[in-house]
């Protein structure tokens, strides 16, 4: 028979053995993700946007069809010019738009519609022009920029 004494040594010892053994056993690594598993979504990158920065209303344009000389006031006989400036967010970016200019008189009258679609980059300038040979009606007249169908700039002007 086995004593007391002897009997508890073999017990600690073989509780500290199999404890010793359980401490040395290592983790599985993870498992590497196999080459059809999809990248990690990088971060959210924002789509360029195009924006009206300038409407200005002149009787003379230049080269990059910017109007030469502002005014508000015009003669009957005058061409009017409206240079509408555009950037967007990302120089580099091409951005499809539309420009749609209303010129109106006094309560609302239209006068002239256009609507021009283009691919815009950086910064850029549109031009727009209403003539009447016979001469526009004395009074107060309005043009609207509207990009993409949202109205964006108006300007009042007077021709006398």
């Amino acid at each position: 028979m086995i004593s007391k004494p002897i009997a508890l040594s073999l017990v600690i010892a073989l509780a500290t053995g199999l404890s010793l053994t359980g401490c040395g056993r290592q983790e599985a690594p993870p498992p590497m993700p196999s080459a059809s598993a999809p990248a990690p979504a990088s971060a959210h990158v924002a789509a360029a946007t195009v924006s009206v920065v300038t409407a200005t209303v002149g009787t003379t344009i230049d080269a990059d069809r910017k109007v030469a000389t502002p005014t508000s006031l015009f003669k009957s006989t005058d061409t009017i010019y409206l240079s509408v400036g555009t950037a967007t967010s990302d120089p580099a970016a091409t951005v499809p738009g539309t420009l749609d200019v209303k010129w109106t008189y006094q309560d609302g009258q239209v006068v002239s519609e256009e609507s021009v679609d283009i691919e815009f980059s950086g910064e850029g300038a549109t031009e727009f022009h209403i003539s009447k040979p016979d001469g526009f009606p004395a009074g107060k007249y309005k043009v609207e920029v509207s990009l993409n169908g949202d109205l964006v700039q108006a300007r009042e002007f007077s021709v006398r």
